[in-house]
């Protein structure tokens, strides 16, 4: 009978050949024999990988499970994708901070820091020809300020514009909503000009502002809405004499260009090139010892006149005074050197004074010796003289029989005053001023009318009508002297007295110079030369020379112009100078009124020079529209010219006549 098991005991299962068969199979007795033996050593644990150990005493029954470990790998993985993200994108910006938008981020740190100022070059200065000023410079300021410095992004207020408008307005006279409009027109701009040409007081009253407000606003961490104001040294124009030359130099608008006259006409040479100064700020405060950047400014060019202070104010005196005792719209006075074509003086009334243009009146701007175009009646008369002697057609001493009226195409030419018929020599018609006389002599230039109009027109043109006068002056007219072909009827006859062509003062002046030098027209010139900011001079441009009659001509016709002044009969005896033999014709012409372009008025002028033996002046005065008085020419500008040439003649030194005149006769007897 087979005993019951023991449930408790542990049937060994065979072993199984594995491996070493002989090595397990003592093991296996071994573990039986301690078994039986009642001593058991634990076994020792194995640990697989991935799998937690079994706690003592947790038991590994059914239903039991044994806690395993996590493995920290993953973790640590994510943790340095992570990091490597994170370096990868600051790698990323830096390289895009510092090489892709290197620059612009370069420029967005500056705008705070650095401050371009334009350094203002020194205008060069006016002289006359001895070396007196007539226009020069002071020291000024233009208040200036850099608009993106008070953006919303820069200050951190919306409006900073306005705050620094109101603080500024009552120092510079403006206005807020004009400063402010200023400053906000263009925010991204760095410059902008608030106020030109300020005195120095008013820079320091905004610059101590300045201080102030960068001091409270480093306290109580505020904003220094001034910050950006700035001021740029910049010449202001100053004219030491008034409205002397005033005509002649123009004047300096706003913004610091000429905006007439010598001023215009040489504006590059007398501005000369401005220079630039970059500055570290910070606070609105420069820093000291930061680099700062700087091109020089090259100053304007000196630019020397031919006119001479002494003789200038002279004849804008006389003129001033009969423009005022004539009641007349305007008048003018050149004065020229009749043996270099030197402008000596110009001088216009009224006139205005360029140190105060807001105040002047707009028709007295410019010089209307140059810019007005009129009639110039008889001192016209001197040119058809020339013409008929230079071609022969007559001598100083022809006889000519003037009637009292002179039909000829759809009209009767008459004198200046009824009178019998006159016999003149043709001295006389030019002494007594007659326009049929002039007439009938400058008829025998030609066969024809046609022929003898071709002639004179010719010598018009040679004596500069028609033609500008060589100084390039701004708004100067030419004149008007039609071609022979486009004269009317009347034309033909009314030109060689003067009336249906049209010249300015200077084109005036310059027909006697050309009589005084010897029949050589010598171009009008007003400058002399430019001195650059190193005293180098650099004389203008020699004036062209043009022969337009032979000296005998010239001579005769100064012997002819003596008898309008010195004899008895001639119409400019009020022109007489003790000592000097004068030269010298009247003119009495129609005016054209420039507002309707209908003649209305008269134009009063006399033209000469002196002395008529060695001639060395010429002067011209012509009065528009004398309403008061007289408004003969002999009558109104003969007293000008006798004003002006003594005044010039002993300003220079001329010495007196040294031979009388010869007193060429005037009239002939009938049958003589």
């Amino acid at each position: 009978m087979t005993a019951p098991r023991d449930p408790r005991r542990r049937v060994p299962r065979p072993a199984r050949p594995r491996g070493d068969g002989a090595a397990r199979s003592r093991g296996q007795a071994a573990a039986r024999k301690r078994g039986e033996s009642g001593t058991a050593r634990p076994r020792p644990a194995v640990r697989r990988p991935g799998r937690r150990p079994t706690r003592p005493g947790t038991g590994t029954g059914k239903g039991s499970q044994a806690l395993r470990l996590g493995s920290p790998r993953p973790r640590l993985r994510l943790v340095t994708l992570g990091l490597t993200l994170v370096m990868l994108a600051f790698v990323v910006r830096l390289l895009q901070v510092q090489a892709v938008d290197a620059d612009a981020y370069a420029s967005k740190a500056n705008v705070n820091r650095y401050i371009p100022v334009r350094l203002a070059a020194e205008r060069g200065t006016i002289t006359d020809r001895s070396g007196v000023d007539l226009a020069t410079t002071v020291d000024a300021y233009d208040i200036t300020a850099a608009p993106d410095l008070l953006t919303r992004e820069n200050t951190g207020i919306h409006d900073a514009p306005r705050r620094a408008a109101a603080l500024l307005a009552p120092i510079l006279d403006a206005t807020e909503a004009d400063l402010t409009e200023k400053l906000t027109a263009n925010p991204r701009s760095k410059y902008v000009v608030l106020a030109r040409q300020q005195t120095p007081q008013v820079w320091n009253r905004i610059k101590d502002l300045k201080s102030d407000l960068a001091g409270k606003a480093s306290r109580h961490k505020g904003v220094n809405v001034l910050a950006g104001v700035n001021r740029e040294a910049h010449s202001k124009r100053v004219y030491p004499n008034g409205d002397l030359a005033a005509g002649i130099l123009g004047f300096v608008n706003a913004q610091g260009e000429g905006a007439g006259g010598v001023e215009r006409l040489f504006d590059k040479e007398l501005a000369g090139q401005d220079g630039k100064r970059v500055y570290a700020q910070s606070g609105g405060r420069q820093v000291p010892t930061a680099d700062v950047q700087e091109q020089p400014a090259v100053p304007g060019s000196d630019v020397e006149l031919t006119i001479d202070r002494d003789i200038q104010w002279a004849a804008q005196s006389a003129i001033s005074e009969q423009v005022e005792r004539s009641k007349a719209d305007r008048g003018y006075v050149v004065v020229q050197d009749t043996r270099t074509g030197e402008i000596l003086a110009l001088a216009n009334a009224p006139g205005f004074d360029p140190n105060d243009v807001s105040g002047a009146d707009s028709e007295a701007l410019g010089n209307a010796a140059l810019t007005d175009a009129y009639e110039p009646g008889s001192v016209s008369k001197v040119m058809s003289m020339a013409a008929v002697l230079e071609e022969g057609a007559a001598r100083w001493d022809t006889h000519v029989e003037v009637p009292n009226r002179l039909p000829r195409a759809d009209r009767a030419f008459a004198d200046d005053i009824d009178h019998a018929t006159w016999f003149l020599t043709l001295n006389g018609v030019l002494a007594k001023s007659s326009n049929i006389g002039t007439i009938l002599a400058v008829e025998q230039l030609g066969r024809t009318q046609r022929e003898a109009n071709q002639v004179l027109y010719s010598y018009l043109r040679k004596f500069g009508i028609g033609r500008p006068t060589g100084l390039g002056f701004p708004g100067e007219t030419s004149g008007i002297l039609a071609a022979p072909r486009d004269w009317s009827a009347s034309q033909q006859y009314t030109i060689p007295f003067g009336q249906g062509l049209s010249l300015n003062a200077v084109q005036a002046a310059s027909v006697y110079s050309t009589i005084a030098n010897g029949g050589e027209r010598i171009a009008p010139s007003l400058v002399r030369g430019t001195k650059d900011a190193d005293g180098g001079f650099t004389p203008a441009p020699a004036s062209q020379r043009t022969r337009v009659v032979s000296k005998d001509t010239a001579k005769t016709l100064a012997t002819m112009l003596e008898s309008v002044v010195d004899d008895r009969e001639g119409t400019g005896a009020r022109a007489k100078i003790p000592g000097y033999r004068v030269a010298g014709k009247t003119g009495t012409s129609n005016r054209v009124d420039p507002r309707t372009g209908r003649y209305h008025g008269y134009t009063a002028s006399f033209a000469g020079f002196a002395p008529a033996d060695e001639p060395r002046v010429t002067v011209y005065c012509a009065v528009q529209n004398p309403t008061k008085g007289s408004y003969f020419g002999g009558q109104v500008c003969g007293p000008v010219y006798k004003q002006v040439m003594e005044f010039a003649l002993k300003t220079l030194r001329v010495a007196p006549s040294g031979k009388p005149s010869a007193r060429l006769p005037v009239s002939y007897s009938p049958g003589t």
